[in-house]
């Protein structure tokens, strides 16, 4: 019983190992070419990512609520409670889940060097951006992520081949 509730909680926690962050690159998405535009930040406004809702913390849950409910009382109330264990488990399992997967975002609010508005919904990352900021909008198979534009100073300019 009890090595059936930590693997349904390890199951839970597996579950919400996914994220918004421009902090976190997935595999898939390392050493690909990306598409690179400039920016400047409009506006930027907090929300929340709703968490996910896979499916497999309802089934652990219900797993664990069933098993749970039928070692109570006999063979026939053992049934009855264990259904409704595995009712209860499944509800609470999905709520576990969808909670623990939720993120802290932001709205950001982009003006393209060609005067195109965008916006851009990512998690709160380790850079803090504020209106007015030189951003560049990083697209990679599909994904997009907002980061501080790179400043170079005078003398890191793009060196050219000798003789040109």
């Amino acid at each position: 019983m009890k090595r059936l509730l930590a693997t349904a909680t390890v199951i839970a926690a597996l579950a919400g190992c996914t994220t918004t962050s421009p902090d976190v690159v997935q595999r898939g998405d390392a050493q690909r070419l990306s598409s690179v535009v400039d920016a400047v930040v409009l506006s930027l406004r907090p929300v929340t990512v709703d968490g996910s809702q896979s499916g497999v913390g309802a089934a652990a849950g219900g797993i664990a609520g069933g098993v749970a409910g039928s070692s109570v009382g006999g063979r026939r109330e053992g049934i009855v409670v264990g259904v409704i264990g595995a009712v209860v488990g499944g509800v609470v399992g999905n709520a576990v889940e969808r909670m623990s997967t939720r993120e802290e975002a932001v709205e950001i609010l982009l003006q393209l060097k060609n005067g195109e508005r965008r916006s851009v919904v990512q998690a709160v990352g380790s850079e803090q951006l504020a209106p007015g900021d030189a951003v560049i909008v990083v697209t990679t198979g599909g994904k997009v992520r907002v980061t501080k534009a790179p400043t170079m100073a005078p003398s890191a300019a793009v060196a050219r081949p000798a003789g040109s």
